[in-house]
């Protein structure tokens, strides 16, 4: 008998009886392992359609029901127009230090932890090199932006048309309007452009409610100049602090978005606008999944105050405050440790002329409790300078009630 690797059988010195019995065998083996492949994928298919997939549409191939992902281009084919790339020049002094670039994160503290990780992705910065001295010079810059009216108004980021001496937006079709800046916001980083030649527009709404995590979202914008670039992921989380300001309160989304994305809006299934791409969290300036959108209902009430007035007026209350740990709760005897410890008041501002001292505890305003120092801020900034409000404070032991009317927040 000849011998054969992998145990391999030798049909050559066998009878033809026997040869023809062992590739029947085979033959059934064979038929077996067939049927076993196509019952696992049955299975499996049938797991799939029992436990869902998003969104996922049953389709038809070679006889076997799989699942397919779905399109996004019906929503595409609706919202793509009504995005646009915008291309600025702006005057900018040069600092002996100036390697032509921004020196830093903007709105981060120097040394903050997150300042070597979160890129501001809208400047491009293409400008040449300034010389080692303090003068002008010109920097050309790209971001995205969205019409939100058939008249032309556009939405975009505050950094990317950062003392703008040109504006151009250029369409989906290509073609290069001239914009105006309406109004700036730096604190939420929103700017309100208006386009100079009119026309009919198309638009795109903003969402009336914040999305669910682990919703669909698609990010339409204009990354390293490329225009028109579309990319999906999922909202991967709310409520982002990234320490850029007191007002952050991000959308983590995972659809790619770059350097050129800045101003560029993220879109439900529904063709809304859900939030406004603004920051990056990336070790080496590219996309790494993680990405973040300033949210629909902080753009609409920013929005509508830039058409209105060019600025943003916010509510003050002129105190400087710090956390409620679980020390300080246990030493003036919070039961929990939630609220706003006052550090200071700040002499003639509406706390100090309220009666507010250093020391009180701010734990409610108007009967709705706070948790910490940072949802203080973002609630006072909601009323209108001169509005009248009650705030719970705990102080000595006891909680008291006080009135004051708050005042207008200075500009940035």
């Amino acid at each position: 008998m000849t011998t054969q690797e992998n145990n391999t059988p030798d049909t050559t010195t066998r009878s033809p009886a026997t040869a023809r019995s062992i590739l029947k065998r085979g033959a059934i083996v064979a038929g077996a392992a067939t049927l076993s492949i196509g019952l696992m994928a049955g299975l499996a298919d049938n797991f799939l359609n029992t436990h869902g997939a998003a969104n996922a549409q049953p389709v038809q191939l070679s006889g076997l029901q799989q699942t397919q992902l779905p399109s996004f281009a019906d929503v595409v084919d609706r919202v793509k127009p009504a995005v646009v790339s915008v291309r600025v020049k702006a005057k900018v002094v040069a600092s002996a230090n100036d390697e032509g670039g921004p020196a830093g994160i903007e709105g981060l503290p120097p040394g903050h932890p997150l300042e070597r990780f979160l890129r501001r992705f809208g400047e491009e910065g293409m400008g040449p090199r300034g010389p080692q001295q303090q003068q002008p010079r010109v920097q050309l810059s790209q971001g995205s932006g969205f019409f939100i009216s058939q008249d032309g108004y556009v939405v975009t980021n505050n950094h990317v048309v950062a003392n703008a001496a040109e504006v151009q937006l250029v369409t989906d079709g290509g073609k290069t309007l001239s914009a105006k800046v309406i109004g700036t916001d730096p604190r939420t980083d929103l700017a309100l452009l208006k386009v100079n030649e009119s026309g009919n527009y198309p638009f795109v709404q903003l969402a009336s409610g914040k999305p669910r995590i682990g919703e669909w979202v698609l990010a339409v914008g204009n990354p390293f100049g490329l225009g028109g670039t579309v990319t999906a992921g999922i909202v991967s989380a709310q409520g982002r602090d990234i320490g850029s300001g007191p007002y952050d309160d991000f959308l983590q989304i995972d659809a790619a978005v770059n350097r050129g994305n800045s101003g560029g809006p993220t879109f439900n299934q529904k063709g809304e606008v859900v939030g406004v791409n603004t920051a990056i969290y990336s070790p080496s300036g590219g996309n790494v999944g993680i990405a973040f959108a300033i949210p629909a209902a902080t753009v609409q009430s920013v929005v509508e105050q830039l058409k209105e007035h060019g600025s943003v007026a916010r509510g003050f209350i002129g105190v400087q405050i710090q956390p409620v740990t679980a020390e300080v709760a246990d030493a003036i005897g919070l039961k929990d440790a939630k609220g706003a410890l006052i550090a200071e008041a700040q002499a003639n501002g509406p706390a100090a002329k309220a009666g507010l001292k250093r020391g009180d505890t701010i734990i409610a305003v108007n009967g709705e409790k706070i948790a910490d120092a940072r949802e203080l801020s973002k609630k006072i900034a909601t009323f209108a300078p001169g509005a009248k409000t009650s705030l719970t404070i705990w102080r000595d032991g006891k909680e008291r009630e006080v009135s004051f009317e708050v005042g207008r927040q200075p500009a940035a």
